[in-house]
Protein backbone atom coordinates (compact mmCIF):
# COMPACT_ATOMS: atom_id res chain seq x y z
CA UNK A 1 0.00 0.00 0.00
CA UNK A 2 1.43 3.36 -1.20
CA UNK A 3 1.38 6.06 1.71
CA UNK A 4 0.93 10.32 1.06
CA UNK A 5 3.66 12.13 2.42
CA UNK A 6 3.15 16.02 3.54
CA UNK A 7 6.02 18.32 3.77
CA UNK A 8 6.95 21.78 5.00
CA UNK A 9 9.96 23.66 5.62
CA UNK A 10 8.86 25.90 8.89
CA UNK A 11 10.24 27.88 11.52
CA UNK A 12 10.51 26.28 15.09
CA UNK A 13 8.16 28.71 16.87
CA UNK A 14 5.31 27.24 14.37
CA UNK A 15 6.62 23.78 14.19
CA UNK A 16 3.97 22.86 17.33
CA UNK A 17 0.73 24.37 15.39
CA UNK A 18 1.16 22.68 11.96
CA UNK A 19 1.81 19.11 13.82
CA UNK A 20 -1.10 19.13 15.62
CA UNK A 21 -2.90 20.34 12.61
CA UNK A 22 -1.56 17.21 10.76
CA UNK A 23 -2.27 14.94 13.62
CA UNK A 24 -5.77 16.35 13.49
CA UNK A 25 -6.10 15.96 10.05
CA UNK A 26 -5.00 11.68 10.52
CA UNK A 27 -1.44 11.49 10.29
CA UNK A 28 0.05 8.24 11.30
CA UNK A 29 3.69 9.72 12.08
CA UNK A 30 5.16 13.23 12.54
CA UNK A 31 8.86 13.96 12.50
CA UNK A 32 11.08 16.81 12.81
CA UNK A 33 14.56 17.25 10.97
CA UNK A 34 16.89 19.95 10.66
CA UNK A 35 16.52 21.90 7.38
CA UNK A 36 19.93 23.21 6.87
CA UNK A 37 22.13 20.28 9.27
CA UNK A 38 22.83 23.06 11.92
CA UNK A 39 24.09 22.09 15.74
CA UNK A 40 21.44 22.40 18.58
CA UNK A 41 23.34 23.64 20.90
CA UNK A 42 23.25 22.77 24.68
CA UNK A 43 20.08 23.01 26.15
CA UNK A 44 18.44 23.96 29.64
CA UNK A 45 17.54 21.50 31.77
CA UNK A 46 13.96 19.66 30.25
CA UNK A 47 13.52 22.04 27.09
CA UNK A 48 13.47 20.38 23.56
CA UNK A 49 15.03 22.64 21.22
CA UNK A 50 14.29 22.52 17.72
CA UNK A 51 16.66 24.42 14.78
CA UNK A 52 16.77 27.40 12.87
CA UNK A 53 14.20 26.03 10.14
CA UNK A 54 12.88 22.70 10.59
CA UNK A 55 11.38 20.47 7.95
CA UNK A 56 7.89 18.61 9.59
CA UNK A 57 7.18 15.85 7.27
CA UNK A 58 3.78 13.82 8.10
CA UNK A 59 2.48 10.78 6.61
CA UNK A 60 -0.88 9.42 5.50
CA UNK A 61 -2.24 5.91 4.95
CA UNK A 62 -5.29 7.64 3.83
CA UNK A 63 -4.77 8.95 0.06
CA UNK A 64 -8.37 10.54 -0.61
CA UNK A 65 -9.29 13.94 -0.27
CA UNK A 66 -5.70 15.38 -0.57
CA UNK A 67 -7.05 19.06 -1.95
CA UNK A 68 -9.86 18.90 0.51
CA UNK A 69 -7.31 18.40 3.32
CA UNK A 70 -4.93 21.10 2.15
CA UNK A 71 -7.80 23.22 2.19
CA UNK A 72 -8.89 22.77 5.80
CA UNK A 73 -5.07 23.40 7.49
CA UNK A 74 -4.94 26.22 4.97
CA UNK A 75 -8.50 27.70 6.63
CA UNK A 76 -7.12 26.17 10.38
CA UNK A 77 -3.74 27.78 9.98
CA UNK A 78 -5.34 31.51 9.26
CA UNK A 79 -7.76 30.76 12.30
CA UNK A 80 -5.04 30.40 14.56
CA UNK A 81 -2.67 33.04 13.23
CA UNK A 82 -4.47 35.72 11.19
CA UNK A 83 -2.27 37.39 8.69
CA UNK A 84 0.20 34.46 8.45
CA UNK A 85 0.74 33.12 5.81
CA UNK A 86 0.31 28.96 6.05
CA UNK A 87 3.90 27.16 5.00
CA UNK A 88 3.69 25.35 1.87
CA UNK A 89 3.27 22.02 1.71
CA UNK A 90 4.42 19.69 -0.42
CA UNK A 91 3.23 16.52 -1.56
CA UNK A 92 4.14 13.06 -2.70
CA UNK A 93 2.91 9.36 -2.53
CA UNK A 94 5.33 7.01 -1.48
CA UNK A 95 5.79 3.53 -2.38
CA UNK A 96 5.14 0.37 0.44
CA UNK A 97 8.20 -0.47 1.29
CA UNK A 98 9.29 -2.21 4.66
CA UNK A 99 10.81 1.21 6.19
CA UNK A 100 11.92 -0.62 9.54
CA UNK A 101 14.10 -3.07 7.78
CA UNK A 102 15.53 -0.99 5.79
CA UNK A 103 16.58 1.61 8.17
CA UNK A 104 17.79 -1.14 10.60
CA UNK A 105 20.20 -1.85 7.57
CA UNK A 106 21.39 1.33 7.28
CA UNK A 107 23.20 0.66 10.68
CA UNK A 108 26.01 -1.80 10.92
CA UNK A 109 28.71 -2.68 13.66
CA UNK A 110 31.55 0.22 13.56
CA UNK A 111 34.88 -0.13 14.55
CA UNK A 112 36.00 2.19 16.96
CA UNK A 113 40.35 2.25 16.97
CA UNK A 114 41.96 -1.58 17.55
CA UNK A 115 39.53 -3.30 19.31
CA UNK A 116 36.54 -1.56 20.05
CA UNK A 117 33.26 -2.72 18.20
CA UNK A 118 29.71 -0.96 18.46
CA UNK A 119 27.60 -3.51 17.02
CA UNK A 120 23.53 -3.05 16.84
CA UNK A 121 21.25 -5.25 18.68
CA UNK A 122 19.96 -7.42 15.22
CA UNK A 123 24.11 -7.77 14.24
CA UNK A 124 26.32 -10.37 15.32
CA UNK A 125 29.48 -9.54 16.31
CA UNK A 126 32.02 -9.05 13.49
CA UNK A 127 35.12 -9.77 15.80
CA UNK A 128 33.31 -12.04 18.52
CA UNK A 129 36.46 -11.57 20.81
CA UNK A 130 36.67 -8.32 20.10
CA UNK A 131 35.50 -5.64 22.44
CA UNK A 132 31.63 -5.56 21.72
CA UNK A 133 29.55 -2.72 22.78
CA UNK A 134 25.88 -3.33 22.17
CA UNK A 135 24.21 -0.15 21.47
CA UNK A 136 21.07 0.42 19.40
CA UNK A 137 20.92 3.63 17.11
CA UNK A 138 18.02 6.21 17.98
CA UNK A 139 16.89 9.89 18.03
CA UNK A 140 19.32 11.23 21.22
CA UNK A 141 22.18 11.42 23.67
CA UNK A 142 24.91 9.68 21.15
CA UNK A 143 25.21 6.32 19.70
CA UNK A 144 29.20 5.86 18.00
CA UNK A 145 27.55 7.13 14.51
CA UNK A 146 28.81 11.19 14.81
CA UNK A 147 32.70 12.24 14.59
CA UNK A 148 32.85 13.65 18.28
CA UNK A 149 31.97 10.17 19.64
CA UNK A 150 34.03 7.77 17.32
CA UNK A 151 37.25 10.35 18.43
CA UNK A 152 36.59 9.66 21.97
CA UNK A 153 35.73 6.28 21.31
CA UNK A 154 38.87 5.61 19.47
CA UNK A 155 41.05 7.51 22.07
CA UNK A 156 39.92 5.08 24.88
CA UNK A 157 40.53 2.09 22.96
CA UNK A 158 44.20 3.83 22.19
CA UNK A 159 44.53 4.61 25.77
CA UNK A 160 43.75 1.30 26.95
CA UNK A 161 46.40 -0.32 24.72
CA UNK A 162 49.32 2.40 25.63
CA UNK A 163 48.23 3.83 28.70
CA UNK A 164 47.01 0.86 30.56
CA UNK A 165 43.43 1.93 31.42
CA UNK A 166 43.17 -1.23 33.08
CA UNK A 167 41.78 -0.75 37.00
CA UNK A 168 41.50 2.91 36.14
CA UNK A 169 38.12 4.84 37.27
CA UNK A 170 36.48 7.30 34.66
CA UNK A 171 34.46 10.22 34.98
CA UNK A 172 32.01 11.08 31.59
CA UNK A 173 30.74 14.67 31.79
CA UNK A 174 27.44 14.70 30.35
CA UNK A 175 27.08 10.92 29.52
CA UNK A 176 23.90 10.94 27.63
CA UNK A 177 23.97 7.49 26.34
CA UNK A 178 26.63 6.27 28.68
CA UNK A 179 28.83 5.02 25.83
CA UNK A 180 31.49 6.30 26.61
CA UNK A 181 31.60 5.33 30.69
CA UNK A 182 30.56 1.64 29.49
CA UNK A 183 33.26 1.44 26.50
CA UNK A 184 35.58 2.38 29.12
CA UNK A 185 34.59 -0.40 31.38
CA UNK A 186 34.48 -2.97 28.55
CA UNK A 187 37.95 -1.61 28.10
CA UNK A 188 39.06 -2.57 31.60
CA UNK A 189 38.41 0.71 33.51
CA UNK A 190 37.54 -0.54 37.44
CA UNK A 191 34.45 1.59 37.40
CA UNK A 192 32.80 4.86 36.09
CA UNK A 193 31.25 7.88 37.05
CA UNK A 194 28.42 9.14 34.10
CA UNK A 195 26.92 13.05 34.98
CA UNK A 196 24.40 14.64 32.84
CA UNK A 197 21.57 17.77 33.33
CA UNK A 198 19.10 15.16 31.79
CA UNK A 199 17.27 12.76 33.37
CA UNK A 200 16.53 10.58 30.61
CA UNK A 201 20.12 10.76 29.56
CA UNK A 202 20.54 9.40 32.80
CA UNK A 203 17.98 6.48 32.14
CA UNK A 204 19.60 6.46 28.64
CA UNK A 205 22.91 5.38 30.13
CA UNK A 206 21.15 2.68 33.25
CA UNK A 207 19.68 1.22 30.06
CA UNK A 208 22.61 0.87 28.25
CA UNK A 209 24.61 -0.71 30.85
CA UNK A 210 21.92 -3.24 31.53
CA UNK A 211 21.96 -4.01 27.72
CA UNK A 212 25.30 -4.31 28.22
CA UNK A 213 25.68 -6.30 31.11
CA UNK A 214 27.46 -3.49 33.25
CA UNK A 215 26.69 -4.18 37.03
CA UNK A 216 25.18 -1.16 38.67
CA UNK A 217 28.23 -1.24 41.24
CA UNK A 218 30.46 -0.64 38.26
CA UNK A 219 28.89 2.48 36.95
CA UNK A 220 27.54 5.00 38.95
CA UNK A 221 25.19 7.91 37.60
CA UNK A 222 24.06 11.23 39.35
CA UNK A 223 23.44 14.95 38.29
CA UNK A 224 27.16 16.77 37.98
CA UNK A 225 26.14 19.08 41.07
CA UNK A 226 26.01 16.01 43.14
CA UNK A 227 29.20 14.58 42.11
CA UNK A 228 31.92 15.23 44.96
CA UNK A 229 33.71 18.61 44.49
CA UNK A 230 37.15 16.85 45.02
CA UNK A 231 37.02 13.79 43.91
CA UNK A 232 39.84 13.32 41.02
CA UNK A 233 39.35 10.82 38.33
CA UNK A 234 42.99 9.44 36.15
CA UNK A 235 40.46 9.32 33.01
CA UNK A 236 37.94 12.13 32.29
CA UNK A 237 36.03 12.55 29.26
CA UNK A 238 33.35 15.51 28.45
CA UNK A 239 31.42 14.95 24.59
CA UNK A 240 29.38 17.91 25.01
CA UNK A 241 29.97 21.09 23.15
CA UNK A 242 32.35 24.17 23.43
CA UNK A 243 30.05 26.86 24.99
CA UNK A 244 29.51 24.70 28.15
CA UNK A 245 33.42 23.18 27.94
CA UNK A 246 34.76 26.22 28.68
CA UNK A 247 32.06 27.29 31.04
CA UNK A 248 32.92 24.28 32.99
CA UNK A 249 36.44 23.89 32.15
CA UNK A 250 37.13 24.40 36.30
CA UNK A 251 35.33 21.79 37.18
CA UNK A 252 36.15 19.49 34.53
CA UNK A 253 39.77 20.36 34.89
CA UNK A 254 39.30 19.79 38.33
CA UNK A 255 38.71 16.27 38.66
CA UNK A 256 41.57 15.51 37.06
CA UNK A 257 44.06 13.57 38.96
CA UNK A 258 47.37 14.15 39.20
CA UNK A 259 49.36 12.44 36.32
CA UNK A 260 45.50 11.98 34.93
CA UNK A 261 44.03 12.29 31.08
CA UNK A 262 41.71 14.18 30.30
CA UNK A 263 39.84 14.17 26.22
CA UNK A 264 37.02 16.66 25.18
CA UNK A 265 34.79 16.94 21.64
CA UNK A 266 31.82 18.46 20.21
CA UNK A 267 33.93 20.71 19.64
CA UNK A 268 33.87 22.69 16.14
CA UNK A 269 37.47 23.46 13.88
CA UNK A 270 36.96 27.40 14.54
CA UNK A 271 36.12 26.71 18.39
CA UNK A 272 39.09 24.71 19.07
CA UNK A 273 41.44 27.50 20.55
CA UNK A 274 39.24 28.64 22.87
CA UNK A 275 38.66 25.67 24.26
CA UNK A 276 42.54 24.67 24.44
CA UNK A 277 43.39 27.88 26.22
CA UNK A 278 40.46 27.43 28.65
CA UNK A 279 42.25 24.16 30.02
CA UNK A 280 45.61 25.30 29.41
CA UNK A 281 44.39 27.64 31.87
CA UNK A 282 43.50 25.23 34.19
CA UNK A 283 46.99 23.67 34.25
CA UNK A 284 45.98 20.70 31.70
CA UNK A 285 48.93 20.13 29.17
CA UNK A 286 46.86 19.50 25.89
CA UNK A 287 47.67 17.82 22.82
CA UNK A 288 47.54 18.54 19.24
CA UNK A 289 43.81 18.71 18.27
CA UNK A 290 42.54 15.81 16.31
CA UNK A 291 40.09 16.46 13.39
CA UNK A 292 37.37 14.64 11.68
CA UNK A 293 34.63 16.00 9.55
CA UNK A 294 35.25 19.77 11.15
CA UNK A 295 34.97 18.76 14.84
CA UNK A 296 37.43 18.35 17.28
CA UNK A 297 38.82 16.27 19.93
CA UNK A 298 41.32 17.72 22.07
CA UNK A 299 43.11 16.00 24.69
CA UNK A 300 45.87 16.59 27.49
CA UNK A 301 46.96 15.62 30.86
CA UNK A 302 47.46 16.77 34.38
CA UNK A 303 51.34 17.36 34.90
CA UNK A 304 52.12 14.94 38.06
CA UNK A 305 52.36 16.64 41.68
Amino acid sequence: MPWLQLKARIAPEQAELLEELLLAEGATAITLQDAHDDPVFEPERGTTPLWNETVLTGLYDDLEGLEAMLERLAAAWAEEIPGEPCPEIEHELLADRDWEREWMEDFQPLRMGRRLWIVPSWHRPPEPDAVNLHLDPGLAFGTGTHPTTALCLEWLDALALADGLTDREVLDVGCGSGILAIAALKLGAAHATGTDIDPQALQASRDNAERNEIDEREFMLCYPEQLEAERAFPVVVANILAGPLVELASMIAGHVASGGRLALSGILERQANEVLEAYRAQGMIMDEPETREGWVRLSGRRPPA
